[in-house]
């Protein structure tokens, strides 16, 4: 979690200017129409058993999906369809064709099987065709790797990307400089032969600095009319120290990582020109959209992807043409203001007054936001509906409105590797909710130098904890094409070996890992779960105004991230063109009220400009509505002298002044110092959350449905570094009908039950949650008919002596470790007294026979030997401390024997202690349904029977232990993992009773 303390602007935590859009200028910086929300807060989801069906079996488009990284076009249709097959027998809803191959270091044939030739064609065809026999969906990339690139554009293409490099000459005070203007400082990328002179200046150096020289503003002079044949001539007045700097126009020469990909080599379109955008969308329509590739891809629902906007750049990032968009969108000229635009190595290198500063470089951002939407983003959502495709983007990373553009793209996507903190997430999910879109995907579980060494534990918690922040679709990273040039077992992996010989991006899944046995469970809970969050609509409480909607910069909402989550509240964000949208209206006290129907508004300085107060004049008019027509808004900080955002003028901030002053004069605002006045200030204007509890690590989802409120519930981790315990605390829900009862979903079975032991307080209900580390849970408030498996019969439980109480159909079923008679207070008061029978004690389980199958390296890459190595085990312990088993990966089947004579009425924990990877039981040959690899304790219920039972553990390993001898180079330096089920493992027998009602 982030303190959010610093100004980013001067400690570099802002997004990263590599992963900026870039800008052209042809026409158009109009507002887009504001999408519209649907009228209807969702469809009923209950009644007559349907939900269970549906919640059991979602359909297939819920399902998680893998990015399947290719080798370029070195496929063959068979392996294609081979590979296809296996991720939808698995359980996933479909794949994302990447072509990434960043671990091939020779031996591709980007002339006869790059990107897009025929033979990838051929491969993305056989991908289609099984994907339709399969019934799940193949995405495609918009070019090879990332950025997005096309062949047909070069490096001195109008349509490539662009920087602006700057010649640089110190002038002392009355010296002539006479001569060819200086050369870039930056030199041009290989093959950019062209560049254009935009302008010539001379500006008075203030102060040097190793970070920011300061210049006087009011010195620059202009010279641009002075150069003759690319000289000049030119005397520095007579005080002071003169920078003569000359700004050139050209190509950036970036290429999409790791290539070569194709010939002729491909290079980054301009993403700020509308005719670099026809140029990658027309290179489809002409090489790839065949009329069958076309209506396979309609037919698979697919979306087009782009991957990473990284524009790398050592210049400053730049478009033709810009100078004149500038002006058309801010209203001034940009050319006295180039010096402090000017970057090397994403660092700017002047600035002239702080404040001056600081807003051109905001009205510059601007302009490269309105560009990269109204040149890039619409016209290929819209190219892409043409198609019958939907568009799915990662349009983050530059100083960009993001935030807006969640809402306008089909699909915005996230990444889990990029991503600092839980509001990153939150800020795509509130243009997402208030754009009336339903997908915020996420590039998920990509974990740098982890290559083989991912347990799905470690992605369980990553996506359960960024389920918690909107996201509710995981494109897992990844799924890799089984063999490339000079690939070694197990087969073709994108990001390993990686640079020099070291472990690369994880991981590359399918069934070269012990574990994909044991995937299919884990893709069904995904499923699941997912389903849900697709479910109804977002509901939120705060939502946050932000200056910057910009992503990925861990910059989040100073108390709700710290003290306003951790006690149940949930909070959004929202940036001035957001606000403006026809889905941001106010009705019965609600902001958006078709959508996430905010409480309130919460709007702090601006977080990426030390705190500075100031809003959009738009902003500032809009905000004196609400607040005019009694809308719950809070200031916090100082907002005594509120300024417009931008350059503007004199007249723009004593607009944005009086709206402020206007709002803060109504009732239903509040001005607060410092961020811990803020619940005071909410509770003062009766703004309250729907979800309480003591503050802990719960983060929670609230969708609403005509007949159902849906909290998914997880104990998150904020960041990836964030050590989380396990939480046991009562969490109350508000409910919206004193008719509805709680109820649990259990992803990893499939069951809704009915929840028997909660407490009501008024329109409140509390339920007892114990989450592990990483842990969700889905709890829901409905009629008590809602659910099939529900009766109406069934009385609330208020309180039980036994360790737990269950709803089973029409009955109350308590559970004891013990014997004994216990007593359960009902919901009206009365009391009931219910006696358990005989229960066994617990016993330690210790004799164990373990057969491990060894992966080794088979006659290809792709192929595994997979020879078993017997042990019988007194105790238990991790592989590597088992002779002959130290640096061996695979699959583990633990086997003990069990004596059973218990009566029918007791049922069994099996507690498995410590289990290093994941695993499943069987009992007697079955399998017991619902293991999760965050949870070690299963619930055996009634399987065991009278006599001797056979009960297997079978444990999945990483591929790390092997591979540290098998490519010793580069993953010998790595530590040996721990394997196995370590244990201690414990059979804990309950006894089971009915509470007469």
């Amino acid at each position: 979690m982030n303190d959010d303390t610093t100004d980013p602007s001067t400690t570099g935590s802002g997004p990263s200017r590599r992963r900026v859009l870039q800008v052209s200028a042809a026409a158009g910086l109009g507002m887009l129409a504001a999408p519209v929300l649907p009228g209807s807060p969702g469809a009923a989801t209950g009644g007559g058993g349907s939900f269970e069906r549906r919640f059991a079996s979602p359909p297939t488009s819920a399902g998680a999906r893998f990015r399947w990284w290719w080798p370029n076009g070195h496929v063959t249709p068979s392996e294609i369809a081979r590979e296809v097959k296996q991720v939808a027998e698995a359980g996933f809803g479909g794949l994302e064709v990447a072509d990434v191959h960043h671990s091939v270091r020779s031996g591709l044939d980007p002339a006869g099987h790059g990107w897009a030739t025929e033979p990838w064609i051929a491969g993305l065809d056989a991908a289609l065709t099984q994907a339709g026999r399969e019934g799940i969906t193949i995405d495609v990339t918009a070019g090879p790797s990332w950025p997005a690139a096309v062949p047909t554009v070069q490096p001195d293409s109008p349509v490539a990307s662009h920087e602006l490099a700057h010649g640089l000459a110190t002038v002392a005070a009355g010296q002539t400089f006479d001569g060819r203007l200086p050369d870039p400082v930056v030199e041009a990328s290989r093959g950019v032969t062209r560049s254009t002179l935009v302008r010539v200046q001379a500006v008075r150096l203030v102060t040097p600095s190793t970070r920011e020289s300061v210049l006087d503003r009011a010195s620059l002079i202009d010279l641009t009319d002075r150069v003759v044949a690319g000289t000049i001539t030119w005397t520095a007045p007579t005080e002071g120290s003169w920078l003569l700097l000359a700004y050139w126009e050209r190509g950036s020469g970036q290429m999409p990582e790791a290539g070569p990909h194709t010939s002729p080599d491909s290079y980054v379109i301009d993403h700020f020109s509308r005719a670099a955008t026809d140029a990658l969308t027309s290179y489809w329509d002409r090489r790839i959209l065949s009329p069958r590739i076309a209506r396979l891809l309609r037919r698979s629902g697919s979306t087009f992807f782009e991957d990473s906007l990284e524009i790398e750049t050592d210049a400053t990032i730049w478009t033709p043409g810009f100078l004149e968009a500038f002006r058309a969108n801010r209203g001034y000229d940009l050319a006295p203001y180039l010096p402090i635009m000017l970057e090397v190595d994403e660092k700017y290198l002047y600035t002239f007054d702080t404040d001056r500063t600081s807003r051109v470089r905001d009205d510059v951002a601007q302009v490269f936001s309105d560009l990269y939407r109204d040149h890039h983003l619409v016209p290929a959502r819209d190219w892409a509906h043409r198609q019958g495709l939907r568009l799915r983007i990662q349009a983050y990373g530059l100083e960009t409105d993001t935030l807006a553009y969640s809402g306008l793209l089909d699909v915005p996507e996230t990444e889990s590797l990029g991503f600092k903190n839980l509001d990153d997430y939150r800020v795509m999910a509130g243009g997402r909710d208030l754009g009336g879109r339903t997908i915020l995907s996420c590039e998920a579980a990509a974990y740098n130098g982890s290559a083989y060494n991912v347990t799905w534990d470690r992605v369980l918690t990553t996506v359960n904890s960024i389920y918690a922040a909107g996201v509710n679709q995981a494109v897992l990273h990844g799924f890799a094409y089984a063999e490339a040039p000079g690939a070694a077992w197990p087969g073709f992996a994108a990001f390993s070996p990686y640079g020099n010989n070291t472990p690369g991006f994880s991981e590359a899944w399918g069934p070269r890992q012990p574990s994909w046995a044991h995937v299919p469970d884990i893709a069904a809970y995904l499923k699941r779960t997912q389903w849900v969050l697709q479910t109804g609509t977002n509901s939120v409480d705060l939502v946050y105004y932000r200056q910057k909607g910009w992503a990925a910069t861990g910059i989040g909402a100073l108390w709700a991230t710290n003290d306003g989550i951790p006690l149940g509240w949930s909070h959004s964000f929202i940036s001035s063109d957001v606000l403006g949208w026809r889905s941001a209206s106010l009705r019965r006290g609600r902001l958006a009220p078709d959508g996430p129907a905010y409480k309130a508004m919460i709007i702090e300085g601006d977080a990426f400009r030390g705190r500075r107060a100031t809003l959009t004049v738009a902003a500032a008019r809009r905000v004196a509505e609400l607040a005019a027509a009694g809308f719950p808004i809070v200031f916090l900080g100082d907002w005594s002298t509120p300024t417009a955002e931008g350059l503007g003028s004199a007249a723009d901030d004593a607009t944005v002044a009086a709206a402020v002053r206007s709002a803060q004069g109504r009732p239903s605002v509040r001005t607060v110092a410092l961020p811990a006045d803020v619940p005071g200030a909410l509770a003062a204007l009766r703004v309250r959350p729907h979800v309480t509890h003591e503050r802990s690590t719960l983060v929670h989802v609230h969708r609403r449905t005509d007949d159902a409120d849906f909290f998914y519930v997880a104990n998150a981790r904020h960041a990836e570094n964030r050590k989380l315990e396990t939480v046991d605390q009562t969490v109350w829900f508000d409910r919206r009908d004193a008719r509805q009862v709680p109820f649990v979903l259990d992803a990893w079975t499939g069951e809704v039950r009915r929840i028997a032991r909660y407490q009501r307080d008024g329109d409140r209900i509390g339920v007892r949650l114990r989450l592990l580390a990483g842990q969700s849970t889905v709890v829901v408030l409905a009629g008590s008919s809602w659910a099939a498996a529900s009766s109406r019969r069934v009385p609330q439980v208020v309180s039980t002596e036994a360790d737990d109480i269950r709803v089973d159909g029409s009955r109350l079923v308590l559970r004891s470790s013990r014997q004994g008679t216990f007593v359960t207070v009902l919901g009206d008061s009365r009391s009931r007294r219910t006696t358990v029978g005989a229960v066994p004690a617990e016993r330690p389980l210790t004799s164990w026979t373990l057969e491990v199958e060894d992966w080794q390296p088979g006659s290809r890459p792709s192929t595994t030997r997979k020879p078993v190595v017997r042990r019988t085990l007194s105790a238990l312990v991790p592989w590597l401390e088992i002779p002959g088993l130290e640096d061996v990966s695979g699959i583990g089947r633990y086997t003990t024997v069990v004596d059973w004579d218990a009566a029918r009425h007791v049922g069994a924990h099996l507690d498995l202690g410590s289990v290093l990877g994941s695993f499943r039981v069987r009992v007697n040959g079955r399998r017991v349904p619902g293991t999760n690899p965050l949870d070690t304790v299963v619930d055996l219920g009634d399987s065991l029977r009278r006599g001797r039972n056979t009960v297997e553990v079978e444990v999945a390993s990483t591929l790390l232990n092997r591979l540290r001898t098998a490519q010793a180079v580069v993953f010998g330096s790595s530590a040996r993992q721990r394997y196995g089920l370590v244990g201690p493992v414990t059979l804990r027998p309950y006894g089971t009773a009915e509470v007469r009602a």
